[in-house]
């Protein structure tokens, strides 16, 4: 079963240039678990500009250990420089970014465990004190010594088993010290007390009280999501607030997840990937705590159906003001074609938001290649290349990465935020900003097992000239900056200390 879910993708600056580099995560022997030659090597490729890349994994010291699955970057010590974090089975590693673009294994140290088959992770604030969090996904009881068979005797056709034949387990709650230690408090927080098959996590406020709550994807069970009291303990109220089943009451395949604005009224919404048969979930944001199941309405419902997908992101990838989804796609079963008329190996997608609330799948318009089938799993997102398009690398089990350079045709303008927080958390995770009607905030923990770590973008459309923009930080501080020019990567201090 493990090695239909691995291929998570961490983007994100490690040595401080400016420019945003990649790291892959990969698998290793089974049953070992061990990663036996070079080729289980999970990859750091730095990007020297021009959209050329090199692999710097030896001298940065990230090959890595064990059956790896997800990555989450930010920088949780506060030294201005971006850690990583990788999940895997019963090997998870946390590494402390040295500078000099060398990383060191800090797992051990800091307290981290490595009991669960762990398959994402992400980072926050969840109680607002300048120290970034950790939330590990974990999956499901399972180990290399599981022989069930599954398919079909009468053919002698044995695929991976369903999902209901692995036994759901909790995720954990990392909080941090600040001395370079963390403290797994998932029974106080009351994240233990849930048990899933957990996929992907995703961190915003979407009730506006000022605390980061959490959104867990979970394959073939409800989703999770846990309302963060602020003091400390979470709530999970998936099914009230409308977002642990769609309209029709049934569990599905849950796969990637976003939790950001896409209609622009303020409020984050949910954006789910599925496999074929179970949609795209979209769960639109009505406020007062609620959510509504808007898949159909949105026009994602049919136009998703027949796809399966894994990584996923909202983005404005045109600039015109209004973010779009794009989804990495691929069956996870690869004999699905002997038992149903659908295929294993899947494109891409994008679904261009079209700013009325419904989404329109533009791939056929995305360029030469777009329509390469393979068995795609996570992607990333930052512009790689500066020059303000948003683009997407997307990882493929048993074939080479994909780097799509966006090219689209606009003159819209476009502006990305970094921050740098100085009473909130370094990276100002959690921070909301508006600029018109437009709210974005800065996340690292996007997509299936993925991680974006390269600022806040907006798309602008027509407006040079930004008159206002409003930053909204996770310490509390409300920041406005009038008179922006657009088309830059702006940095961004917190005012105070």
């Amino acid at each position: 079963m493990i090695e239909t879910m691995a291929g998570g993708v961490a983007a994100f600056d490690y040595n401080g240039d400016g420019r945003t580099d990649i790291f892959f995560t990969n698998g290793a022997a089974i049953p070992s678990l061990r990663k036996e030659s070079p080729k289980y090597r999970n990859r750091l490729f730095r990007n020297d500009g021009g959209m050329k890349f090199t692999d710097v994994t030896e001298p940065a010291a990230l090959a890595g250990a064990g059956y790896s699955m997800g990555a989450a970057a930010a920088d949780y010590d506060n030294d201005g420089k971006v850690d990583l974090f990788v999940a895997g089975v019963y090997e998870n590693l946390l590494y402390r970014n040295l500078g000099a673009g060398k990383f060191e294994d800090v797992t051990a140290k800091a307290g981290i465990k490595s009991d669960r088959w762990s398959v994402a992770a992400g980072w926050f604030d969840y109680d607002n004190d300048g120290l970034l969090d950790l939330f590990v996904v974990n999956y499901a009881k399972w180990t290399p010594s599981f022989d069930q068979f599954c398919g079909d005797a009468t053919r002698n056709l044995r695929v991976y088993c369903h999902p209901k034949y692995f036994e759901p387990i909790p995720n954990q709650l990392y909080r941090n010290r600040g001395d370079g230690t963390f403290e797994d408090v998932s029974e106080r927080a009351g994240i233990a007390q849930f048990a899933g098959r957990g996929m992907s996590v995703a961190f915003a406020d979407y009730d506006g009280d000022g605390f980061a709550d959490i959104f867990v994807t979970n394959d073939n069970l409800a989703n999770f999501l846990f309302h963060n009291h602020g003091n400390g303990t979470f709530e999970e109220v998936a099914l009230t607030a409308g977002v642990a089943l769609l309209d029709h009451g049934k569990a599905v395949a849950s796969m990637g997840a976003d939790f950001r604005d896409y209609d622009n009224d303020g409020l984050p919404d949910i954006a789910v990937t599925a496999l074929t048969g179970d949609t795209f979930p979209l769960f639109r944001n009505i406020g007062k705590g609620g959510f509504q199941d808007v898949t159909y309405s949105s026009r994602l419902g049919p136009q998703s159906i027949r796809w399966s997908g894994w990584g996923n992101g909202l983005f404005d990838f045109n600039n015109d003001g209004y973010k779009d989804l794009f989804t990495a796609n691929s069956h996870v079963n690869d004999k699905i074609d002997l038992f149903e008329a659908t295929p294993y190996k899947q494109s891409n997608r994008i679904f261009a938001n079209l700013g009325n609330g419904t989404f329109q799948d533009v791939s056929q318009d995305a360029g030469s290649g777009f329509d390469i089938a393979r068995a795609h799993r996570g992607c990333a997102f930052a512009d790689f290349n500066g020059d303000g398009k948003i683009d997407v690398v997307v990882s493929s089990l048993g074939a080479p990465a994909e780097l799509w350079e966006n090219i689209s045709p606009t003159t819209n303008h476009w502006l990305i935020v970094k921050l740098v927080g100085t009473r909130s958390n370094r990276d100002g995770i959690g921070a909301r900003i508006r600029i018109g009607n437009q709210w974005n905030h800065m996340t690292t923990a996007v997509s299936y097992a993925s991680s974006s770590h390269f600022g806040v973008h907006f798309g602008l459309g027509n407006m040079a000239l930004i008159g206002n923009m409003e930053i909204r930080w996770p310490s509390g501080t409300v920041q406005m900056l009038n008179n922006i020019t657009s088309d830059q990567v702006l940095e961004v201090r917190e005012p105070g200390k």
